[in-house]
């Protein structure tokens, strides 16, 4: 067993809104995956850069405690007060690049491996479109297939939602596919589902070439699709929350939810038929 090498996802996203209406929308989006520890290691690649503008870029200032600093330490102190201890194993982190130096990322997360290859915790590092971010992390039982895990919600995302109830985690970690379903249940009910699968890709120049030239667009456009959906659901008559002042503390611990999780193909396949 051993940690995934860095690689391209090609994804698509799902969500689904269920109540006061439902609202479906879906798009396609690409992901890196990438080893915290070598973001410098060329890899013959010129069209993927580190804290500099290219086609694509990763800069370390758009994730962790936002200095820039190394995020090997920021992801280990996160894991270690959920009870995950990497023991100076490998960390991936699965983030939406820069493209042409413009890039809104709602979602990185961070996986953390011990020494023996296997999964022992994450980080969902979230943000809103107001600046600010909030982080959610879970150790990963030793038999977890797919890992399954809950946290109180205590961030907001979206001015058509309370910051109420809680997430329902349900992933599996990078290999050839991955998968992710998080599903925001309030007094029991199931508010929001949100998926996001991919499949894996070499991370080549070509690789990289073609997702460009397949949405150009792709820096700005994740933030413009978010504003999009907004404006129709405020058009359906969506009441408007204001934003609150973000939590005080920068992580929630998650905790092992093993018997109320959502399969994530059984998942995209009945979101399919909303709406």
């Amino acid at each position: 067993m051993s940690a995934p090498s860095p690689c391209l996802y090609e994804c698509r996203t799902v969500h689904v809104r269920m109540r006061p209406f439902v609202r479906r929308f879906s798009y396609c989006v690409r992901l890196l995956l990438l080893d915290v520890d070598a973001l410098d290691e060329p890899r013959g690649l010129r069209l993927l850069r580190r804290n500099r503008p290219g086609l694509f870029s990763f800069f370390d200032k758009d994730h962790g405690d936002r200095s820039g600093a190394p995020l090997r330490g920021w992801v280990e102190a996160k894991l270690a007060a959920v009870g995950a201890m990497l023991e100076g194993g490998p960390i991936r982190v699965l983030a939406f690049p820069r493209v042409l130096g413009r890039a809104f990322s709602p979602l990185t997360i961070f996986f953390g491996y011990g020494p023996d290859g296997r999964l022992r915790g994450v980080v969902y590092e979230v943000n809103n479109t107001f600046g600010e971010t909030h982080a959610y992390a879970a150790a990963i039982a030793p038999d977890a297939a797919p890992c399954r895990h809950a946290a109180p919600k205590r961030f907001h995302v979206s001015p058509f939602f309370d910051v109420a109830g809680g997430y329902r985690f349900t992933l599996a970690p990078p290999g050839e596919r991955f998968s992710l379903v998080v599903e925001n249940r309030v007094d029991q009910e199931t508010e929001h589902v949100a998926t996001l699968t991919g499949r894996r890709r070499a991370l080549t120049d070509g690789a990289l070439c073609a997702a460009f030239l397949r949405a150009p667009w792709a820096g700005i456009g994740v933030i413009a699709a978010i504003h999009w959906q907004a404006f129709w659901i405020w058009l359906r008559g969506a009441r408007y929350r204001p934003k609150p002042a973000p939590p005080l503390a920068e992580m929630t611990p998650a905790s092992h939810n093993r018997d109320e999780a959502i399969d994530a193909s059984a998942s995209c396949r009945s979101l399919d038929h909303a709406a």
